[in-house]
């Protein structure tokens, strides 16, 4: 099909709906970017700032701001919260480094920056992107020094992999609040985010990375920790822990991915009532499926690794403080964009897109980078697009809402820079200036974000 458009009804237009959602959002990048406030609260001042400009009694702001803020929470804070422990078990039991040592050990030094690609991808499925780069961060300096390669060729490759995924695949909390404001297809959303993902890693990794090497020389420092003191376990310990083996921790890794895809590809290929259908859908539901993953992790990260049940416990325990405040973000991302649905400026958006004659897609992308831009969260730019966007889909059948949601999630990459927690996070690890951290860091989010919108579009041809 040609690109997507837009093909809505019109809306009766208001003087005050533009400011109000103008304000809002100008009200929540400044008490994030100037006043330093948490996103959660700057979320939440938003959309009652909104409503009052728009001319919404407070009380209905306020009602709409719970529903939006509640159906969010029930939609994702599970799934968040189950993603988190997953990605602790794999962590916590040694899967993670046994697919990069595998992945890695098994590669030549000019194929070491694919290699590196492809261990970010794979730790950054079901681990957050900084969960993902603490963990790697030490493969990478090892990498790098043992192969005599720049610190840049080795780990631009493997942050593109934990960004691609982070922006375009669920189960992280960006695609899955875009996926459940616009009521996009779980499944089919994933399905088409790995496509979209394997492109843009390739290019805005190891093809980037030979030119960011050039711009940023940088090796990595000669002081190395060894994991096993950096986890605070003696050497004793390490020895003792039997790490899951390389198949095991793909097989589980690959397991959720698999339900939810084996679901989509039911919905499709497959009558409504066909019993092969039927469990295929049960087994497939996002709930279900990372549910089933814990629960196999535990025996296979957990059991299989050596770990008794009160190490399971601890690491299931400790997984979910560090994602109290992401879950609060979402939600209080999901109020704001109930209340911009109860003012009707979603459906002047839509009249004005229909008549513009843009892309869907591309909107929803430019939409996503300016938010970026100015608040430095890829979260918020997400969350905060989604709302403005929804009422965009009632003409879009469930590929086009999940090509929707996947040039949101490209659009939240776009150039982090100084504002965004994540560009200070990757300056201190790799020891690198301000200049050369926007030439290797910078730049690499850039054509991640410009990548994915590029096959979204693609793939919007055929879809």
């Amino acid at each position: 099909m040609h690109p997507i458009l837009l093909a809505a009804a019109p809306a009766a237009s208001s003087g005050r709906l533009v400011p109000a959602a103008l304000a809002g959002i100008a009200l929540i990048v400044v008490l994030i970017t100037y006043f330093k406030v948490h996103p959660f609260l700057s979320l939440t001042l938003g959309a009652l700032l909104v409503g009052g400009i728009a001319g919404l009694p407070m009380s209905d702001a306020i009602d709409a701001f719970g529903k939006g803020f509640g159906d969010t929470a029930a939609g994702v804070g599970a799934l968040i919260a189950l993603g988190a422990m997953f990605g602790k078990l794999l962590a916590d039991s040694g899967g993670a480094d046994q697919i990069v040592d595998t992945i890695v050990g098994r590669s030549r030094r000019a194929f070491l920056p694919w290699a590196m690609a492809l261990v970010g991808a794979l730790i950054g499925l079901p681990m957050f992107f900084e969960i993902g780069l603490v963990l790697l961060m030490p493969v990478i300096f090892l990498v790098a020094r043992r192969s005599g390669l720049s610190l840049i060729a080795v780990g631009i490759p493997a942050l593109a992999g934990l960004s691609a995924m982070h922006g375009l695949v669920p189960p992280h909390p960006g695609p899955l609040v875009a996926i459940d404001a616009l009521k996009a297809d779980l499944g089919l959303t994933l399905g088409f985010g790995v496509l979209v993902a394997i492109p843009t890693i390739a290019l805005s990794g190891p093809v980037f990375a030979r030119y960011a090497a050039r711009w940023v020389d940088v090796m990595p420092p000669h002081l190395y920790i060894d994991r096993a003191e950096e986890e605070g376990k003696s050497a004793e310990d390490e020895i003792l822990r039997h790490r899951p083996s390389f198949p095991i921790t793909l097989a589980t890794v690959l397991l959720p991915v698999v339900l939810m895809l084996g679901k989509a590809i039911a919905d499709i290929t497959l009558d409504e009532g066909d019993g092969v259908r039927t469990v295929l859908d049960n087994l497939g539901t996002p709930l279900i499926a990372l549910l089933i993953a814990v629960v196999v992790g535990m025996f296979t990260f957990g059991l299989g690794a050596g770990m008794n049940r009160r190490s399971i416990s601890a690491s299931l325990t400790e997984s979910l403080p560090p994602i109290a405040g992401v879950l609060l973000i979402v939600a209080a991302g999901g109020g704001f964009k109930q209340t911009l649905i109860a003012t009707g400026i979603g459906e002047l958006v839509a009249d004005w897109v229909k008549d513009s004659g843009f892309s869907v897609l591309f909107l929803a992308w430019l939409v996503a980078v300016l938010i970026r831009l100015a608040t430095g969260s890829a979260t918020v730019a997400t969350v905060t697009a989604a709302g403005i966007l929804a009422p965009l889909t009632g003409s879009l059948d469930s590929g086009e809402t999940s090509l929707l949601v996947l040039a949101i999630g490209a659009g939240s990459l776009f150039f982090s820079h100084v504002n965004d927690a994540g560009f200070w996070l990757v300056k201190e690890y790799f020891g690198l200036g301000v200049g050369q951290t926007v030439k290797s860091w910078s730049l690499m989010e850039t054509v991640v974000s410009v990548c994915g919108l590029v096959f979204v579009l693609l793939l919007s041809i055929v879809v």
